[in-house]
């Protein structure tokens, strides 16, 4: 690895006047305009060549033209790419919101991620590996860090005075605001990397799925900047109600496939791979559960029992437990009762990871054994990769869960946004990455989003689903690492228009 160059990056040195709250107060600040350059080498996808990353931040610009904050980012490009005219560019996102980017960028797609075992547990010591599998042999990546996260953060102005509280909140966060200047940020991106007419992919995962879903809209119409793709990973409900008997009747897949994960189902289901397993409990919860939830206290005392009955053998759990709950059996019970006996919980991000707690009573765990796990890997692996291996060396704390909230959710309208992104340009492509043990955005709400995204079934053809054997982050299993940048890669590949061909119906 090479040092290129470091622009205007620099903090001010502590000298022995100021006291300790000084310094932390005047001196712990980020730089407003900066990148550092470095030079590495990979192998990817069999094949091996050189690749530049350029990790820095950049300003955000308020109608006035001053700057409001500073976002920081780690842009990654192939080198002796003869026409960045026609390679993609890769726009990436995580949630929250007030999640970092760290997560997709050193786990999923980036050219460097986590030493962890392969089924995603920390080992020691921590640190960073190569990833043969990222898509950076078919496209450029840029992960950004919006407001508070990462090393991104609000400035000062020019009275060394931060905004408010509510005026930070109707800047920056809230549904529309985090759309907005982030929009403007992504024009001024692609305006100095030179990047207008390359091919475009947008990718967001949890949250980040409502924030690319109305970014897509959002570029198109305020920015005129045109969209290859949108990636939904483990998408949240963008602004799609799924309320009510939906919602209940929804988590029954997810149920049965952390059931099955753990042995907990009868040995005659068990028996059956997840593949067979899971169409069987979406067609019982689309045609049986779903109408049975409907009619509410109202159902026919012997259906009510033969769905009961029904859902206990998907779910692993007792009649009396889905009675007790009338056929809506909330999530962080299910995560609490599922292995009770065996005086152990389920993670809520995903339930392949195991906890234990004070009490074997209760609704609910003690603590996600999942997130926990993920925070021994993560945290250390990105301080220490930015600073020694990226050379982008700051004071500031990295935010892996910045201070955003509370968070403006009204008018929420990404998921209709994103249809008519869709409609507007016939490029456009969509594709839905879930695993199958995620607890909080699970699997067949999101099937069910990509069902009601397009009621006019006209658009189909442009809208896909996978599905993984991990969780929420299926990307940290060795196995789903490898296939969900296959199938990521895939999609980029194929979303790009035949040369000569127009963008019309």
């Amino acid at each position: 690895m090479k040092l290129i160059s470091i622009i205007s990056f620099s903090l001010a040195v502590l000298t022995l006047s100021v006291s300790t709250t000084s310094y932390a107060e005047n001196q712990r600040r980020i730089d407003v305009d900066s990148s550092v350059v470095t030079e590495h080498k990979a192998r990817i996808n069999g094949e091996r060549f050189s690749y530049t990353a350029t990790t820095g931040t950049q300003p955000v610009w308020d109608d006035k033209g001053d700057a409001i904050a500073t976002l920081q980012y780690t842009y990654y490009t192939r080198d002796k790419v003869d026409d960045r005219t026609k390679r993609p560019l890769l726009i990436s996102f995580n949630g929250g919101p007030g999640s970092a980017s760290v997560w997709m960028h050193i786990a999923y797609t980036g050219p460097r991620v986590l030493k962890i075992d392969d089924e995603g547990y920390p080992i020691q010591p921590y640190g960073i590996k190569d990833n043969p599998y990222s898509v950076l042999d078919v496209a450029d990546i840029v992960y950004v860090n919006p407001v508070n996260t990462g090393y991104s953060r609000v400035l000062e102005n020019d009275k060394g005075e931060l905004p408010g509280k509510e005026a930070q909140q109707k800047m920056f966060f809230g549904v529309n605001a985090d759309i907005k200047y982030l929009a403007e940020w992504l024009n001024t991106f692609v305006s100095r990397n030179e990047r207008w007419r390359s091919p475009k992919f947008l990718i967001g995962e949890s949250y980040g799925t409502t924030r690319v879903s109305g970014l897509a809209h959002e570029l198109q119409n305020r920015q005129w900047m045109y969209i290859n793709g949108v990636v939904l990973v483990s998408p949240t409900e963008i602004g799609i109600k799924r309320e009510g008997p939906v919602e209940a009747a929804n988590r029954l897949p997810y149920f049965a496939a952390t059931a099955w994960y753990h042995k907990a189902l009868s040995p005659a289901l068990q028996a059956k791979d997840l593949d067979e397993l899971l169409p069987e409990v979406e067609a019982f919860t689309v045609n049986k559960l779903l109408p049975a939830i409907a009619k509410g206290g109202f159902l026919d005392a012997d259906e009510k029992q033969a769905i009961i009955k029904q859902m206990a053998l998907y779910a692993g759990v007792s009649e009396k437990f889905v009675a007790q709950n009338n056929l809506d059996i909330p999530t962080n019970f299910f995560w609490k009762e599922l292995l009770r006996e065996r005086g152990q919980t389920v993670g809520r991000l995903d339930s392949r990871y195991l906890g234990i707690d004070k009490r074997d009573a209760g609704e609910s765990p003690d603590y996600w054994a999942e997130l926990t796990s993920w925070l021994h890997s993560f945290t250390p692996a990105i301080n220490h990769y930015l600073r020694d291996e990226l050379n982008y060396k700051t004071d500031v704390k990295y935010n892996l869960f910045g201070n955003v909230h509370p968070w403006d959710r009204t008018n929420n309208n990404t998921g209709e946004n994103l249809r008519l992104a869709m409609a507007q340009n016939p490029y456009l492509n969509v594709m839905i990455q879930s695993g199958y043990f995620d607890g909080a955005t699970n699997y067949f709400d999101a099937k069910y989003t990509m069902w009601q995204l397009d009621p006019s079934s006209k658009m189909r053809d442009r809208l896909s689903f996978k599905g993984y054997r991990s969780g929420h982050m299926m990307y940290l299993r060795h196995a789903d690492l490898e296939s969900s940048n296959n199938d990521l890669r895939d999609f980029i590949l194929k979303s790009l228009p035949k040369e000569g061909e127009a963008a019309k119906y």
